[in-house]
């Protein structure tokens, strides 16, 4: 973020299609959101990807406008073969765990880089992953394989190696979904989970992959009603939720920005979540479908990114100081075939 302007307004916002239309760039001209979400609907071929792009960073004047995108690898990956490589989800990794540790955190760490090579190519700057929710019989399945392991140690070895090896490439990774997701029973896009987990069930399971990786640069928070912190609010739009634990308990100090405004687990119109998740503590907020008429009501509703937004936002981009370093895309891809044949 440049230092010599206004801070940009504390949002990331979507956009409808491949290219961006003339109400598209003039709202976010107007708006100045902090940076962008690619979704499949974005995505043509690479180079009208790169397109885009280009075209919502000159939107809002800003060359270093975070690009960002849910690259996980298995369902849940915008970028799809052909023209980019399939990945594999992540419970293949916390399956190789549990033969080989160190052969799995290697195989991680090579797949994130190659996963790096592939967006930095494109501009984007920012890959929502690892998921570190540890997954727990009877939850819902909007986890599911998504997730590393079933075992807290492992899901923060792994989680670690995949940050490490986003970051080498030059790619800040999210952390999602603090403070964890693992044990809905519910999919926070459809309806809101309720966990009635204890404080020490939780802080034993749930917590500790976040609080393994508290010193990584961004977080995403779940609409997830935690009963024993805050009964009533999930934890997007709970100042007890970010202030005891993921600032608190976890110890999380980077960016934090709030999971899908327009999931159905929120209540309220656009613009009243996105200012109720700033109140509770979100740095930025996140609106991903590209409807234009909820991007004015959010964009009305939040202010430009506050002093410590700012602060932790310049932190988590002195991560990536030393130039990106990507293996020979062929060499790296055959070592990781190698190590999965295991899996």
């Amino acid at each position: 973020m440049s230092d010599d302007r206004a801070p940009p307004r504390a949002v990331v916002f979507g956009c409808a299609g491949p290219g961006l239309s003339d109400a598209e760039r003039r709202f976010f001209a107007d708006a100045d959101p902090l940076g962008f979400i690619l979704f499949e609907r974005n995505v043509e071929t690479p180079r009208r990807l790169g397109r885009l792009i280009a075209e919502l960073r000159a939107a809002v004047g800003r060359a270093d406008a975070p690009v960002l995108i849910d690259q996980e690898g298995g369902r849940v990956a915008r970028l799809r073969p052909p023209h980019w490589r399939a990945t594999p989800a992540a419970s293949r990794f916390g399956e190789l765990f549990a033969a080989d540790p160190g052969g799995a955190a290697e195989a991680v760490r090579l797949n994130a880089r190659l996963i790096a090579g592939e967006l930095g190519r494109l501009g984007i700057t920012v890959d929502c992953t690892p998921v570190l929710d540890v997954p727990e019989a009877g939850a819902h399945g909007v986890i599911g394989d998504r997730a590393f392991s079933g075992d807290p140690a492992a899901v923060a070895v792994l989680g670690r190696a995949a940050c490490d090896g986003l970051m080498a490439g030059g790619i800040l990774p999210v952390l999602k979904h603090i403070p964890g997701h693992g044990r809905a029973r519910a999919d926070s896009h459809v309806r809101l989970p309720v966990v009635e987990a204890t404080l020490a069930e939780l802080e034993a399971r749930d917590f500790a992959p976040f609080r393994a990786l508290a010193d990584m640069p961004w977080a995403m928070t779940a609409h997830v009603v935690y009963a024993a912190v805050d009964a009533t609010r999930p934890a997007t739009v709970s100042r007890r939720v970010i202030d005891s634990v993921i600032r608190g308990a976890i110890g999380f100090q980077g960016v934090l920005i709030s999971d899908d405004l327009v999931m159905a687990a929120l209540t309220g119109s656009p613009g009243e979540r996105a200012a109720a998740a700033i109140a509770a503590g979100c740095d930025v907020v996140l609106h991903c479908n590209g409807d234009i008429a909820q991007m004015r009501a959010v964009a009305a509703a939040v202010g430009r990114l506050g002093e410590a937004g700012s602060t932790r936002l310049r932190g988590a981009a002195e991560r990536l100081t030393a130039a990106p370093t990507r293996p020979e895309p062929d060499a790296a891809q055959a070592r990781l075939d190698t190590l999965m044949a295991a899996a």
